[in-house]
């Protein structure tokens, strides 16, 4: 019961958290361009929006290391609990900011700062749900428990996605333009109060707790992680490059590349985008649960090989029919890309030690995000100057997929080579030899 209270606590805030982060990459093709950056050039307004989209990528290593600090000296839970109140507060006020026709530029400037703020929340949260789950698992169990907070990024996807699609569906193009839009950023409100709640019943991870006990916490871990650490640092944002590219773009992008550069409507780049975000909510529980026996390496390794394989090929068919388009992004982010994400909490956790796991963990991370979340940009400018050429867009793919792969190869198998303390079966072990003495002791007494 306790596991189970832990991992829902994990899980809930991370659904929040990324149906929050990811509610405005949708938003962001579907309105933003808009009513907060309008312009005579539709190129224009979309690179300008999804400037600020990036600018929350951006901001996330600063919440890292900010929140991963906290939770490397403070507790993995104080910290948590600040992300969520972070990003569930800037959602809901970007539901209540006014537009560009009726502030003029203060309407982006504030929607960029709430975005920033989203960002930095975010960047500190990611790690602390991992570390939250995988740090009250055995050996065994560990990728499965790894796999449980990162079901949060389609389940979260999926409650935002569904959330425009049913609004979009009950409400003309004017009301959608006018207020529609407004209420999936102001339900953030009820579920941040849910997962709250749910957070505010758990303990600290024994991990932790014993670091904490011994006296064994870093000063300042930051400064630690880079004098003990600094290639595994290196090592997790090489790793991400690759896959955080292409995720960009088949859960944010695609909904501009899909209705602005191949012809579909809202709707299905909408429904097509829901599918495989429900795909992964079944193959990432899975992946993790496997990646405990084969080994979390081995998938990483497989999951990049296929998507480097069917870069090019998916730019290639999606235009041709919405059968195909569906298809290729179910195959490739329903499950190629949820293998790849299943393994990385628990993955790239492995590589530290616990007093500055949070922080090494997360910076590691968020600064592989930083750079990926600027992909729209690219992607936009290319476009506009050559078209959406699927050898250009597959080709960069591949580039990053490469430099993936290859630290990927020469990566350790964190299955057996780990920086994890088998905490809780010490504890136990532990408290075994304790029972054992006090019937001994009792047993000699009595003689």
């Amino acid at each position: 019961m306790k596991n189970v209270k832990v991992l829902l606590a994990s899980l809930a805030g991370s659904i929040i958290e990324w149906y929050d982060f990811y509610l405005y990459g949708t938003a962001t093709g579907l309105v933003f361009t808009t009513l907060f950056f309008p312009s005579t050039n539709p190129a224009i307004s979309i690179l300008i929006a999804f400037a600020t989209f990036g600018a929350g990528y951006a901001a996330r290593p600063i919440g890292s290391l900010i929140f991963g600090h906290m939770g490397d000296r403070v507790g993995r839970k104080a910290s948590l609990m600040l992300t969520l109140i972070g990003m569930g507060g800037s959602s809901f006020l970007i539901g209540l900011l006014p537009t560009y026709a009726q502030v003029g530029l203060l309407a982006p400037t504030l929607l960029v700062i709430l975005r920033l703020i989203q960002g930095i929340a975010l960047g500190g949260e990611w790690g602390g749900a991992v570390l939250l789950a995988t740090e009250s698992a055995t050996k065994g169990v560990r990728g499965f428990f790894g796999s449980i907070p990162q079901l949060g990024v389609p389940i979260g996807l999926v409650l935002g996605t569904f959330s425009f699609t049913l609004i979009s569906s009950l409400t003309t193009e004017a009301q959608f333009m006018a207020w529609g839009w407004r209420l999936p950023f102001l339900f953030s409100a009820v579920l941040i109060v849910l997962a709250i709640w749910i957070r505010s019943g758990i303990e600290e991870t024994p991990e932790f707790k014993r670091k904490k006990d011994n006296g064994e916490l870093a000063k300042i871990p930051i400064v630690q992680v880079f004098k003990y650490n600094k290639k595994d640092i290196f090592r997790i944002i090489g790793l991400k490059i690759g896959d955080g590219f292409f995720n960009v773009f088949l859960m944010s992008f695609i909904l501009v590349y899909a209705t602005t550069y191949i012809g579909y409507t809202r709707d299905v780049a909408l429904f097509a985008l829901t599918i495989s975000c429900a795909t992964m909510i079944v193959t990432i529980p899975l992946v993790g649960y496997f990646s405990d026996f084969i080994g979390r390496k081995k998938i990483y390794i497989g999951g990049l090989i296929t998507m480097l394989l069917l870069a090019i090929p998916y730019f290639v068919m999606i235009p041709i029919s919405s059968t195909y388009f569906f298809m290729l992004q179910v195959v490739l982010l329903g499950v190629v890309w949820a293998a790849i994400f299943a393994t990385q909490g628990t993955f790239f956790s492995e590589l530290f030690p616990a007093n500055v796991r949070y922080t090494g963990l997360s910076f590691g991370y968020q600064i592989a995000a930083a750079i990926v979340g600027f992909g729209p940009m690219l992607w936009t400018s290319l476009a506009t100057e050559y078209g959406a050429s699927p050898y250009l867009f597959g080709g960069l793919m591949i580039a990053g997929l490469l430099i993936s792969l290859l630290l990927a190869v020469f990566s350790p198998d964190t299955r057996i080579i780990t920086q994890y303390e088998e905490t809780v079966e010490k504890v136990q072990e532990n408290e075994r030899l304790s029972d054992t003495q006090v019937e001994v002791a009792m047993t000699t007494s009595t003689k």
